[in-house]
């Protein structure tokens, strides 16, 4: 008979040291309570298994959301980047996102370090194989080494680790990403509280030595530095950048790749877990799209202080052989050398509508999930959800109320209510077009729509406010400079200049609405001197729109009455009268905690959100 010893007695524990278990476990330790980071492995803290970069589309507006809220991404991926370019800027300011290059080790001994620096906060190595729960509430966490660990919360970060393996053509193991151990026993424990599990799958593309790369045949991709940073804590990005290059594939990659899918795990039948959509394979992206004679493939450096440098658009799980051809075949790589190859990697993860909106289970108390557990992919989206899972566990355990942001207020509020509610059948990518507001929900506003949020739930500190407070006060007074009247005289000649009329007074923002570019004001008239390039991008973006923002306000106040009218988790749906059997079932499974969550749930018509207005006019009036 196994015996077990008490290794502490803890507020909380965060199981896994990924991008998710890092904001948990920070946000858990900075609002005072105790806390326990129990990862499998402490080398593999704040790892980057794929793409060694933070942001991107749609993933860039997650990290300053998150640094706004009082996250910590955001600060790391300025600490550690190579390089940083504003994606879409040809594009409208509601999709321009952030992506910087980061360096991969620098990024993990940092994160590390600020860890075990944090008050509070105690790394623990050790693998979680059970959670123990009584009377419908979490107790604590079991692991293989025999011990215990009592806590009254724990939030399950646990990645792409549960029951993991990793494949390549013929060859597959029982692993975690780049060799890291499995975690094999957990998976049962959640079964017996009640999870529904699935499989997913994703990759990784080779990395190859650097030395080996003729960069002469590939075109360079330099870095920008007229972009501010990630956190709203930093004050700029560096000026001397890492480059990254550019190549494609070609007919004869192609070849190689088709003449060998029978070798290939996705096509044989090898691998049948569900991979992302988003971020295919380079063999998935051959035989789907047969008439493109290329893609581009992205020559990404590892690190300053490795010669590896990741393929970006070279995910395969083919056999090693082919790997080393085909890559072979790429311009630039005719003699590459391959220091790791690529694979594919299957993992357990929960069906996220087995979630309140908070991030905690609907069945067990105090137990919360976030990251890939919940069927997403992604560093920043696992991150996001660490934060708000991490800072809800912190709040019930403080007895506050806990922080659900809506679909109107930030991508994070977009991400975990299409997890709760409409839940996921393949990893889950983050993209501007999955959220209807995204005119309100831009980078540059992050810190005006959430850090309030964050300050009252206990996780912005001081400094982080004081800077807030600042720039809420420059924005304000920017707002009246661009409010000023020119004269006709001052401002004729220059708006004809851009092929308009001027028979009157006009002011800066007029100038601004009639399309002429807030830079070109500025070095005409020298207005708004000092101001960082943010703050001239969030005063420009919002007088331009000005039209579009007051409708869009419209559609959210109809929006936020449902949002506003509140559900109990506790309603038997099944005895409400008038509700359609699917609605019953659909609404009973996911739990919506308002009006808007269930008017927003396949197979609810307005008809039933009629039915449950009644029910609740009803409920108040018998009170």
């Amino acid at each position: 008979m196994k015996t077990f010893f008490i290794e502490d007695y803890f507020d909380a524990v965060v199981i896994g040291a990924g991008h998710a278990g890092v904001e948990a476990s920070l946000a858990l330790a900075k609002t005072g309570l105790k806390t326990a980071m129990l990862t499998l492995n402490a080398d593999s803290i704040a790892f980057m298994p794929c793409n060694p970069s933070i942001g991107g589309t749609a993933k860039g507006h997650l990290v300053r959301e998150l640094d706004a809220l009082g996250g910590f991404m955001g600060i790391a991926a300025d600490k550690t980047m190579m390089q940083i370019k504003m994606l879409n800027r040809g594009k409208g300011a509601a999709v321009q996102s952030l992506r910087c290059q980061s360096d991969k080790s620098y990024y993990h001994r940092y994160v590390k370090s600020v860890l075990e620096k944090t008050e509070n906060l105690r790394i623990i190595q050790g693998e979680a194989t059970e959670i123990l729960v009584e009377n419908g509430e979490v107790k604590g966490v079991k692991t293989a080494y025999g011990s215990v660990l009592y806590a009254k919360a724990i939030v399950l970060c646990t990645g792409v680790y549960l029951k993991s393996r990793v494949i390549a053509g013929e060859w597959s193991k029982n692993s975690g990403p780049n060799g890291f151990e499995a975690a094999n026993e957990l998976t049962n424990s959640l079964i017996n509280l009640g999870f529904s599990i699935r499989r997913f799958k994703t990759g990784t593309p080779a990395r190859v030595d650097g030395r080996t790369i003729d960069y002469s045949k590939c075109t360079v991709q330099c870095g920008e530095t007229d972009v501010y940073p990630f956190s709203f804590m930093s004050d700029g990005v560096p000026e001397k950048q890492t480059p990254c290059y550019l190549t494609y594939t070609n007919e004869k990659t192609h070849e190689i790749i088709k003449a060998n899918l029978d070798r290939s795990p996705l096509f044989n039948g090898e691998i049948k877990s569900t991979g992302p959509r988003y971020c295919p394979s380079i063999e998935t992206k051959v035989d789907r799209f047969r008439d493109k004679e290329r893609h581009q493939i992205f020559l990404e450096p590892e690190g300053a202080d490795t010669d590896e440098v990741y393929v970006q658009g070279m995910s395969t799980s083919l056999p090693h052989d082919v790997q080393k051809a085909m890559y072979r075949t790429i311009a630039g790589l005719e003699n590459c050398e391959i220091v790791r190859y690529a694979y594919a990697i299957e993992y357990d993860c929960i069906d996220s509508t087995d979630l309140l909106a908070t991030l905690q289970f609907k069945k067990i108390k105090g137990l919360y999930s976030a990251g890939q557990i919940n069927g997403t992919s992604g560093y920043e989206e696992a991150a996001a959800q660490g934060l708000i899972a991490g800072l809800n566990a912190s709040l019930y355990l403080r007895n506050l109320p806990p922080l659900v942001l809506r679909r109107d207020e930030a991508y994070i509020g977009v991400l975990i209510d299409d997890l709760v509610t409409k839940g996921t059948d393949e990893p889950y990518r983050m993209m501007t077009s999955r959220a209807e507001y995204r005119i309100f929900l831009r980078q540059d506003n992050a810190d005006m729509r959430l850090t309030e949020k964050g300050r009252e739930a206990g996780l912005v500190s001081d400094e982080r406010y004081a800077r807030f407070l600042a720039r809420k006060k420059a924005l304000a007074d920017g707002e009246e400079i661009l409010k000023t009247p020119v004269s006709p005289k001052q401002a004729k000649e220059f708006v004809e200049s851009y092929g308009g009329t001027l028979n009157g007074g006009i002011s800066y923002a007029d100038m601004i609405k009639r399309g002429i570019p807030l830079e070109d004001i500025i070095e005409k008239f020298g207005i708004l001197e000092g101001y960082a390039y943010d703050l001239k991008e969030t005063l420009e973006t919002t007088t331009r729109y000005e039209g579009y923002l007051k409708r869009g306000l419209e559609e959210i106040e109809k929006a936020r009455r449902l949002e506003e009218k509140a559900l109990s988790p506790d309603i038997e749906y099944k005895d409400i009268d008038g509700l359609r059997i699917e609605a019953r079932e659909k609404l009973d499974k996911i739990k919506p905690l308002s009006l808007g969550q269930a008017s927003r749930i396949s197979g609810v018509n307005p008809a039933d959100i009629a039915v449950l207005m009644v029910y609740l006019s009803s409920k108040e009036r018998k009170q």
